[in-house]
Formats: C-alpha cells, structure tokens, sequence
C-alpha cells in the first residue's frame, strides 16, 4: 500500500515539496542549535522549559484524542464512526512522533535521551512518558495499518489486532495522564500543583484533537472523492462542545481556587497572564486572544444554524484548536514559571531559531499525516468502488 502515498496529483506533489523544503529549513536551524548550544534559544535558568515542550504537550492531547473515535466506535459499535476510525488512527501517529522530536531537540544534545533508557529509574514521571508515548505509537502503527491492510484485501483483520486495539484506549488516557503528572508532581511551582490538572489535559485534548479531526474531515470531503460522513462528523462536533465546556469550567475551578483562597503563587501566575505581573506581559494579548476564541467557539458550536453551516463550523473548530494550542501549548507551560520560586518574573519567549526548528516539525508531522492519509483514501475509494 506504501506505493499509493508515491503517486498523485500535481496539487499534492507541490504540498510534499512545499513540506519538505519547510523541513530543510528547520534541520538546519536545528543543526545551528546543535552546534551552539540551547544558549541560542530563549529559554534560561529560570525558565527551562519553553516552545518545544509547549508544542510535545499540545500534541500529546492531540495523540491521545484519537480514542474519541476508536472508543465509540470498538467498544459501543458506533457505526458512523467506521469510516473515519482509521484518520483517527493515523493523526495519532504524526501527532506522538512530533511529541517525540519535540523532547529531542530540547534535549540540547539527542543522546542524552539514551539516559532515560540505559539508566531507566521507574519512580521517574519522564521515564514512565517515555513508554507511554513509545508504546501508544507502536500500538497505533499496527492496528491502523494492519486493519487497513485487511480491508484493502477484503479480508478480515487477525484475531490478536481486536485486543491491542482494547488496549489503545486506556493508554491513549494514560499517555496525557502522565503527561500531566510531568507538571502537577513539581511542588515548586504552585501554577501546575493542581489534583485536576489530568482531567484539565484530557478535557482540553478531546476538544483540540476531533476539532483537528473535523477540520480535515471537511478538506478531505472538499479535495477528493472520499466522503467521511456527515453524521460521522455532527458526531465529532458533539464531542468537541461538551469537551471545549468542560474544559472552560475546569479553568474556571481553577479561576476560582486562585483568586478566593488569594494563594500567591497560582494567584500571580494568572496575574501574569492576563493583566501582567511587575510591568511584564509578554503573554496579555495571547490569553485574551485564546479567550476570546474559545468562546467564540462554544457560541459558534451551541448554536444550530452556525453548527450546521460547513463555513461557521469550521471557523469554530480552528478557533478550538487555535485557543487550546495558545492556552496549553504556550500559556500554561511558560505561565507556570512566572514567578520563579524566589518570587521573580523572568519573562520568555522564543527565538526565531526556535521557530524555525518547530516549524519543521510541524512539517515532518503533516508530510506524514498526508502520506498516511493518501494511503487511507486511496484504500477506501478502492473499496467503495
């Protein structure tokens, strides 16, 4: 089936050029790094984790919200979920290698993540994230493609692939999960030192992810013939407004927490954000951006006219996934270090070098996403034919 992501129109050729010049780019900003130091970035003492690991917890949530529709559809026989199970699928696996390249290149020097490895500590958060995200991305690779593989030959798929799928739902839960107990088990800063900082991730994350999902299910429906299905994605559309409402009412439990009780720490993290702290506030105009998108977004998604149009719906699932990627892939991570533990603000903020390394991981992951995809379709109009 490989050969099928080696053939297409001029159109895609030009988008797979248009990637791979993109990733150029970023190896070579990324060989700028590697050769001076993570001095080239904006991170410092104070402030040590910044962007990539911004972006490694975004698309964590990104990978985990696949089982939003292998969970309905495996576990409850939720049929309209049939043909769009396998996108699903294949967005985790973009999503969990780009977590991983990620974690590499904050790393400062790749080898050292053989460290997690050879010196393996299992009372390590870091060390039970790596085998959640390796795991979950192995798991994901053979159902999907194996699944794939026996509907293009109109057979059924091995009895061993019904069991490893079981298996990828709680995992998918776990892989966020940990990902959370990263931040909440750091007693030291008060902003992350939350009970219900998982449940915030996941919330957030089934909210990002189908957006995403629905996002390309409309590209997918516009630029070939393979149609999802509308009812496939009403249902999608569903999950994302209870998840963006849910995760909103988690912020405002936090909200609350904060400013009632009046604890410094968390109280002055939010200050930060939103109002700025001590005449720093690089972050105001964001916060208040994500903000102001993700109400939008409920709005746009309660309401049935805007939910039922194709152009409202997808300017409110790109506000989803645009506010989400603000709020945790860039506010809740930077935020949670100002102030630092002796009280002082230490303001961050990427460096183009850093840009320009993520962008080309931005680009590996969707040069990847659109070669899975090709084969999926390409796959399924066979069939349908």
């Amino acid at each position: 089936m490989i050969e099928k992501a080696l053939s297409g129109s001029k159109f895609y050729w030009a988008w797979m050029s248009f990637l791979l010049v993109v990733i150029l780019v970023g190896v070579s900003a990324y060989v700028r790094q590697f050769h001076y130091g993570l001095g080239i970035t904006g991170m410092s003492r104070d402030v040590s984790w910044g962007f990539y690991i911004s972006q490694f917890t975004f698309f964590v949530g990104v990978a985990a919200s696949a089982v939003m529709v292998v969970m309905p559809y495996y576990l409850h026989d939720f049929k309209r979920f049939g043909r769009i199970t396998i996108l699903g699928e294949f967005l985790a696996i973009p999503a969990v290698v780009m977590c991983m390249l990620f974690i590499s290149v904050d790393m400062g020097q790749p080898t050292r993540i053989l460290n997690v490895i050879l010196y393996s500590t299992p009372n390590s958060i870091m060390f039970w994230d790596m085998v959640a995200l390796s795991g979950y991305l192995m798991i994901n690779v053979l159902v999907g493609w194996t699944t794939l593989s026996a509907q293009h030959r109109l057979i059924q798929p091995p009895k061993w692939v019904k069991p490893l799928t079981y298996l990828s739902i709680p995992w998918a839960f776990s892989i966020h999960t940990v990902t959370a107990f990263l931040y909440s088990g750091l007693p030291a800063r008060h902003f992350w030192l939350s009970a219900i900082m998982a449940a915030r991730f996941l919330s957030s994350a089934f909210a990002s992810g189908p957006a995403f999902l629905i996002i390309l299910c409309l590209v997918i429906k516009r630029i070939t013939k393979f149609n999802p299905g509308d009812r496939a994605i009403n249902s999608l559309v569903t999950i994302v407004t209870y998840a963006l409402i849910v995760n909103i009412f988690f912020v405002g439990l936090e909200l609350f927490t904060a400013l009632y009780s009046q604890v410094p720490g968390h109280m002055q993290t939010f200050q930060y954000l939103y109002f700025g702290l001590e005449g720093h506030g690089k972050m105001i105009h964001l916060m208040w951006f994500s903000t102001f998108l993700a109400l939008m977004a409920v709005i746009l998604l309660i309401v049935p006219a805007t939910r039922a149009n194709q152009i409202t719906l997808l300017i409110a699932c790109a506000s989803v996934h645009v506010s989400l990627w603000v709020d945790k892939g860039f506010g809740f991570v930077i935020g949670g270090f100002v102030p630092n533990p002796l009280e002082k603000v230490t303001e961050y903020w990427p460096t183009l070098n850093e840009l320009l390394v993520t962008t080309g991981i931005w680009s590996i992951g969707l040069l990847i996403l659109t070669a899975l995809y090709k084969i999926a379709i390409s796959v399924k109009i066979e069939i349908e034919a």
